[in-house]
């Protein structure tokens, strides 16, 4: 029995527009207005207020995949530090989920190591069944329409397209490809995901939601 790819989202719970109003932009800096009264005494000079402590390296996980699954994430650079660490963050991510439907694995350290909470349960019952069915994804998957909202260099919202028309399940036992279904507009899926930056520099999925069809995400 094969199990379809295109099963293999959850329900979106909320709107993409919702989460990235809601995350909003960095904080407006303070005005020269914001002076202290009775300053004008000859103001001493001010110390530099303190640095944040450094981030310590991280030992993120080697990414092994099979020869026959490759990724196309169509997302430039922004330019913005952190903006560009949550998609090359989320692009591990997913990776790593990947990695632990090839390998059979619902808690594989990969995926945990980039997600944790509702995302990192999600990402587990996923895998479980993949796990169930003894299959694993082959194919080409391409990911596009990013848009990333970051908070105060710490927390973040991020919205993408996924293009699984060429992605297709493998079954384990036998081999063989699963055939294609039909094209159809559930081939693309709307991704929405909030992350968190960690002590060691590395942005975390805390939550990842999906609808399937969307309009947003159709060619």
């Amino acid at each position: 029995m094969t199990r379809p790819l295109r099963l293999a989202t959850a329900t979106l719970t909320a709107t993409a527009a919702l989460l990235l109003t809601s995350c909003g932009s960095d904080e407006k800096p303070s005005g020269d207005d914001d002076k202290i009264a009775g300053a004008e005494q000859g103001e001493a000079k001010k110390s530099p207020p303190p640095s944040e402590p450094a981030e310590a390296a991280a030992e993120r996980p080697e990414i092994e995949l099979p020869s026959d699954l490759t990724y196309k994430f169509e997302w430039a650079k922004t330019g913005d530090k952190n903006k560009d660490a949550v998609l090359a963050d989320t692009e591990q991510y997913v990776k790593a989920v990947d990695m632990a439907i090839a390998e059979q694995d619902p808690l594989h350290k990969a995926y945990r190591f980039y997600s944790e909470g509702d995302a990192a349960a999600g990402s587990q019952k996923f895998v479980e069944e993949y796990v169930e069915y003894k299959d694993r994804i082959t194919g080409v998957k391409r990911f596009y329409n990013a848009r990333v909202d970051v908070t105060g260099n710490k927390t973040a919202g991020l919205v993408y397209c996924e293009d699984q028309r060429k992605a297709h399940n493998k079954s384990l036992k036998t081999g063989k490809t699963a055939e294609a279904p039909a094209p159809s507009k559930d081939d693309f899926v709307l991704y929405s995901s909030r992350l968190h930056k960690n002590e060691q520099g590395v942005w975390i999925t805390e939550t990842t939601t999906s609808d399937r069809g969307n309009a947003i995400c159709q060619p």
